[in-house]
């Protein structure tokens, strides 16, 4: 069986999306197995701050002068470990009370209003 580029490359935007649904749910599931309502909103806020440092480290990750260093040539491998390790990194920070950014505990306070029991 012959596969055009073409071919490969839907092949790889299906599992990349397929990945993309899949973690999207583990995320929904997390929050949702969380207790009630505002121990739902408090795990939704700080998977949101989670996120927002995760993206914040893969802009920032753009910014670097990669020449000569160990992760310097672009591959799709590296790319993975990366993008594993950020993600790690972001839930770490935003998880722990010593290093979070804020912005979950802002987030919480400004919708816990609107959340019933």
């Amino acid at each position: 069986m012959n596969f055009s580029t073409p071919t490969l490359d839907l092949i790889k935007n299906n599992i990349k999306n397929t990945q993309v649904v899949n973690s999207d749910q583990v995320l929904y599931n997390r929050i949702k197995e969380s207790g009630n309502s505002k121990e739902q909103l408090k795990k939704a806020a700080e998977e949101f701050e989670s996120i927002f440092i995760t993206k914040m480290l893969h802009e920032m990750d753009k910014t670097v002068d990669k020449t000569g260093s160990l992760f310097g040539e672009k591959s799709q491998y590296v790319d993975t470990f990366k993008s594993i390790v950020y993600q790690q990194i972001g839930h770490d920070l935003a998880s722990n009370p010593r290093t979070t950014f804020g912005l979950a505990d802002q987030i919480y306070k400004q919708m816990e209003k609107y959340v019933g029991n």
